[in-house]
């Protein structure tokens, strides 16, 4: 029941509130970011959604467009400014994806929307991360976050996906506070961001 109805309309009346309450701060940190990055301060990019509808997702940019002689990006590290890095330690750069919760393509806790390319890679099993709405946050993010394996987190999301509750939800929301005030997990252990998901490979044929 709540999975079907009550989530929804829990996460409209969330994010309607918070994005009344945060106003002056998204305000403030579209103005700065501007300048910042010397242009938009949005991110946009399409990922995908639930049953891998593909959606535009929002998000503040944290990294320039800085790119090399042969007019390729420069790695992560290099782009990202530390007024990025600071919206990053505090998470402030998701804020704008309560657009996306109010608009139904996302919800305020589900497994992460991550890259269009890596649709094709995901095993059976890491497809049914799609069975639900993207989320603000999850429990991977909640419980290890950036720190985690890609089989770690694609564990916990569809641990999630098959255990959907009110009870549930709440406990990811309130970790993901914890998580974000003691600034656990934002870069993994290689890397200022998450390394690309590859594939998950495979075992030994069975004989």
């Amino acid at each position: 029941m709540y999975a079907r109805f009550g989530k929804r309309a829990l996460d409209f009346l969330l994010a309607l509130t918070a994005l009344l309450i945060l106003s002056p701060v998204l305000l403030v940190l579209t103005v700065v970011g501007a300048v910042c990055m010397k242009g938009s301060p949005f991110f946009v990019q399409p990922r995908p959604g639930k049953n891998g509808k593909i959606f535009r997702l929002v998000k503040f940019r944290t990294m320039t467009s800085q790119r090399d002689a042969n007019g390729e990006l420069l790695p992560d590290a290099q782009r990202l400014v530390p007024y990025g890095r600071f919206l990053r330690r505090t998470s402030l750069d998701e804020l704008p994806e309560l657009l996306n919760v109010l608009a139904g393509q996302m919800s305020l806790v589900g497994p992460r929307p991550l890259l269009v390319k890596y649709l094709p890679l995901y095993n059976e099993e890491q497809r049914h991360r799609h069975d639900v709405r993207p989320g603000l946050t999850g429990y991977a993010q909640a419980y290890g976050r950036n720190a985690l394996t890609w089989e770690d987190r694609f564990q916990k999301d569809i641990y999630y996906v098959n255990n959907v509750s009110f009870v549930l939800d709440m406990k990811i929301l309130w970790k993901t506070v914890a998580v974000v005030l003691k600034r656990e997990g934002i870069s993994s252990q290689t890397s200022e961001t998450m390394e690309a998901f590859t594939g998950t490979p495979k075992g030994p044929a069975q004989g």
